[in-house]
């Protein structure tokens, strides 16, 4: 169902009621729409019976009433990872539409009695008995009787019990002679709900697609059962063994066969066979498949059971039919045994071959000299498995995607002729476990050394280059003794060697995992793909990612579609209708940006993962919006109106915009410098926006106090437990600060401190170029000085202050522990003298305040992020420098800067002697515009580390 937008605690409001009106009402796609998107994608090509679900229900018995039990798990680590997905019948939503819709679907079968049985009328196979021969009138026979059985039980706890046992006796009476006629009404009234609700919905539950496919694959193995009783009667040469186990003794056997259709018989027997064979095939498909899909988020039942049990249940049916088949051998001749033997090997071969599987796939993105697990799963080798002295071995090997190529064009026959990499502990046994009847090599400990990289095509990069771990044993099966090889690949691989290759290579297995076929030749991938298909993609991967119910909004594709396509003229229908390329997913640099689009939201994924998903399941951030279409929701609104958005320029960054007043009493949108995971790791959001006065109501028109109190940490005064005055760290934006002085909060006033000479407390009146001879003595060369900043953005700064405590609660701000002694302007010092001092003493980061962070690193500023991790830093220790022997003359006798009318002819002078000094002031440039909201508590001042860069987002 569609999510409705909270009417409080919630930041979306009237967001998507003045978007564009194209874009309809948020709604959020359900997962029953997205899981139907991906399973019309994964069944391509195959039975529309055979539709994915979360959950398998397995086909426990070969009976005429085909039952289905409660799944189990065959170990206890099976049921730690268990996915526990509900059941949907067609009948818990058929109940609840108005009756008049079925009202001529009743007109042989009373609706009372419909409602009573519920959603066993589906359980059963009524669609799939088609015919009128024996088999089909036995089982149709069994079927009624069953029925009449569910009815009369029913019936017992209904108040109008006897109406309804009138009603039970005219069906009886009416269908005992002729039961297929009771198949074709009660399949003409499952068809009448499925069209009813295909009608309204679009779609049939997941697990009603899932539960037909088995009643089909459970009905055609009981024909074969049949077949194999026809042919062995026929064989005896007794017509009374053809008597069916149905309870109606009226119904008589059919007559004996002529002996010269004994091998038309057994063709028609061979023929249902392969059949079944395919079923199973395309069932084991469909895990595959549903498995990678779980490489993207998406639920995956991975219980392997009632596939094993699939496959058991068929190899025993056919070793059965093999054992009839020799036994005519004579009847059949020499031209049609050979024929028939060859069929039955391959039918025994691909299912033996099938049924080797990798239950749990190592990781897709795999980096070099790191342990990894993975185990293998063989279906068939409880039943088949020749006892051997010594155990099978499973051997692991790294294979290229040519060589995974050849393999699969071989139909897995050939064998690997060299691994492309080296893997330690790559050889493990298959071993069998009579308690849960499991087959299994468990790799623990594997460690991939080193990879051989192979030619790559044209611009492809090493983290586009896929490759594969091959399984591979040689096992015997009995009865027959027979040797087979059997080999499996693992899920397309991309093998790194260092951690800044992580963020493309898991680009590779998205795009791979989502649009990949199945039986498709490895691993060949669609280069472009819908627009619709990439945002399911997106949204299955977001709400995996930082597991949140909450997914991305119709409003949230369009921003994402003008991301991608560049185009913001588009409407969404048009956006709909598009297709996007794998360039211009991770190849093509966003216009005017440094990064892909991929890193952008990839950034985006790891940010609200780690610090924002409370703010993100609330719905408190609405995120995915451009700063353009902000500003245009923002402008009407009251002054201190704000909503929080992703930044579209810095890779994992969150941003404020805020509506604030000019002194013209005009209105202006201000955005405040993005937060980066390592801030909100020093300061929640949610306190960071409760430190902001100015901020009053999330957009459109809620109190910030009422959306985000949940999320505010309770602040700790007085004294702690060992005796210590409590701290805490307060954000404010400089640029209101003169707007919202200290003194309006409430805090007594301030007591006389020395001055301090910080570059972003001066007054307003003085220019960097009139402090020239003020910095110079002090200023480290030109890579090291501060740049203009680019207008466009506000300019204002801003600190995070660090506030002590007293016992009565009051706080105060304390000295910036960055400041470095040496800074300070000391009256006692003398006027210097010493040309010596022209050569000051190597810039430390403690010297210098505002600029960016890697301007503040002694090793000077680092022109592009360096293909490493980064390593956490620890806070700037201030350094205290050697006083000076003599002081520079320009040093004021007083702590206090001498008042602003002589100022002017201060700095004329001591320009006059400290020309000489260091070259002239030349500020470094910034990145952005935002006001910086960062921590000189924690040595940073205006600057901040740019925690959003991260390897590999160069």
């Amino acid at each position: 169902m569609p999510e409705q937008a909270p009417s409080s605690g919630g930041g979306w409001g009237g967001f998507g009621k003045q978007l564009d009106a194209s874009l309809g009402p948020p709604q959020e796609s359900s997962p029953t729409k997205l899981w139907g998107l991906a399973l019309f994608l994964l069944t391509a090509g195959l039975l529309s019976l055979l539709h994915q679900d979360h959950q398998c229900l397995p086909s426990r018995r070969v009976s005429l009433c085909v039952t289905h039990s409660r799944r189990r798990r065959d170990s206890p680590q099976m049921q730690e990872t268990e996915v526990t997905v509900p059941k949907m019948s067609l009948w818990s939503i058929v109940s609840h539409m108005p009756p008049e819709e079925f009202s001529g679907l009743f007109t042989e079968f009373p609706r009372s009695l419909r409602c009573l049985l519920g959603d066993w009328l589906e359980s059963q196979p009524w669609e799939f008995i088609n015919g009128s021969d024996a088999f089909c009138t036995s089982v149709a026979g069994g079927m009624l009787s069953a029925m009449l059985e569910k009815l009369r039980s029913a019936a017992g706890s209904n108040g109008q019990q006897c109406q309804i046992l009138q009603q039970i006796s005219g069906i009886e009476n009416a269908y005992r002679r002729d039961p297929l006629r009771l198949v074709a009404v009660l399949k003409a009234i499952l068809e009448g709900e499925k069209a009813a609700v295909l009608k309204r919905d679009h779609h049939l539950p997941l697990s009603f697609h899932r539960r037909q496919e088995e009643l089909k694959f459970g009905l055609g193995l009981q024909r074969l059962q049949h077949r194999i009783c026809e042919i062995q009667a026929l064989r005896d040469g007794s017509a009374g063994s053809l008597q069916l186990n149905v309870r109606d003794p009226q119904l008589k056997s059919e007559a004996k066969p002529p002996e010269s259709e004994l091998p038309t018989l057994i063709l028609e027997a061979v023929k249902e066979l392969e059949l079944a064979k395919q079923q199973v095939l395309k069932r084991i498909q469909i895990w595959k498949r549903q498995q990678q899909l779980a490489g993207n988020g998406a639920l995956f039942e991975e219980n392997l059971a009632p596939l094993q049990k699939r496959c058991e249940s068929l190899v025993e049916v056919y070793f059965q039919l093999h054992q009839q088949v020799m036994a005519a051998s004579a009847e059949l001749g020499p031209e049609l045994l050979p024929r028939l033997l060859e069929r039955f090997n391959e039918v025994l071969s691909s299912l033996v071959k099938s049924s080797f599987l990798v239950e749990k796939q190592p990781p897709q993105v795999l980096k070099t000299q790191t342990k990894f697990q993975a185990s293998i799963r063989f279906l068939l080798g409880p039943q088949l498995l020749k006892a051997s002295a010594k155990p099978y071995m499973v051997r692991a090997d790294m294979v290229t995607e040519k060589q995974a190529r050849e393999l699969a064009l071989s139909a897995y026959s050939n064998t690997l002729s060299e691994s492309t990499g080296e893997i330690m502990h790559n050889v493990v046994a298959l071993e069998t476990n009579p308690t849960n009847g499991t087959c299994c090599a468990n790799f623990k400990n594997v460690l991939l050394k080193k990879i051989k990289r192979c030619e790559r095509k044209g611009s492809e990069s090493v983290t586009e280059e896929k490759c594969a771990v091959l399984f591979s044993t040689t096992v015997a099966l009995t009865p027959s003794n027979l040797s087979v090889h059997l080999q499996v690949l693992s899920l397309p691989i991309v093998v790194i060697v260092h951690g800044n290759q992580d963020n493309n290579a898991k680009a590779t297995v998205l795009w791979d995992n989502a649009f990949s076929e199945i039986d498709r030749v490895p691993f060949v991938v669609a280069e472009r793909v819908p627009w619709e298909k990439m945002c399911d993609t997106l949204n299955l991967k977001f709400k995996a990612e930082v597991q949140t119910t909450k997914g991305l909004l119709k409003e949230h594709y369009f921003f994402l579609a003008q991301k991608i396509f560049n185009d913001h003229s588009a409407s969404l229908e048009d956006f709909q209708s598009r297709s996007v390329s794998w360039a211009q997913f991770n190849k093509e640099i966003l216009p005017g940006r440094g990064f892909t689009f991929w890193q952008w939201f990839d950034g985006v994924l790891d940010l609200t993962k780690r610090c924002l998903k409370s703010y993100w399941s609330d719905r408190l951030i609405i995120g995915f919006i451009s700063k353009q279409y902000v500003c245009k929701l923002l402008s009407t609104e009251p002054d201190g109106t704000f909503l929080l958005r992703f930044s579209d320029s810095e890779i994992g960054g969150v941003t404020i915009a805020h509506v604030i007043r000019g002194k013209d009493g005009s209105s202006q949108v201000e955005n405040i410098q993005p937060f980066s995971a390592k801030d909100l790791s020093i300061r929640s959001l949610g306190d960071r926006i409760r430190d902001l006065g100015q901020l009053r109501n999330l957009y459109p028109n809620i109190p910030k106090d009422q959306a985000f109190g949940s999320h505010y940490n309770k602040e700790q005064t007085g004294k702690d437990g060992r005796g210590y005055v409590s701290t805490a760290i307060k954000m404010t934006v400089e640029s209101e600060r003169d707007q919202q002085p200290q003194s309006t909060t409430g805090a007594p006033p301030e007591g006389p401190q020395a001055q301090m000479f910080s570059l972003p407390m001066l007054q307003p009146e003085l220019h960097p170029e009139s402090l020239q001879s003020v910095l110079s003595p002090i200023c480290p060369p030109a890579p090291f000085c501060p740049q203009p900043v680019p207008t466009g953005y506000p300019t204002g700064e801003s600190s995070i202050d660090v506030m002590v405590s007293n016992n009565l609660g009051s706080s105060f701000p304390s000295t910036s522990p960055m400041l470095s002694p040496s800074l300070v302007m000391d009256h006692a010092l003398p006027h210097c003298q010493d040309l010596a001092f022209r050569n000051p003493l190597p810039f430390m980061p403690s010297q210098y305040v505002a600029g960016e962070a890697s301007q503040l690193l002694s090793g000077g500023p680092s022109p592009e992020p360096r293909d490493e991790e980064m390593a956490e830093l620890a806070p700037f220790t201030p350094m205290v420098e050697p006083r000076l022997q003599s002081s520079p003359r320009w040093m004021p006798s007083s702590l206090d800067l001498p008042p602003s009318s002589n100022f002017d002819h201060l700095l004329q002078e001591m320009s006059m002697e400290a020309t000489a000094l260091c070259p002239p002031f030349t500020p470094p440039l910034q990145h952005s515009g935002y006001p910086s909201p960062n921590a000189s508590g924690w040595g940073a001042g205006e600057s901040r580390w740019d925690d959003s860069v991260r390897p590999g987002h160069a």
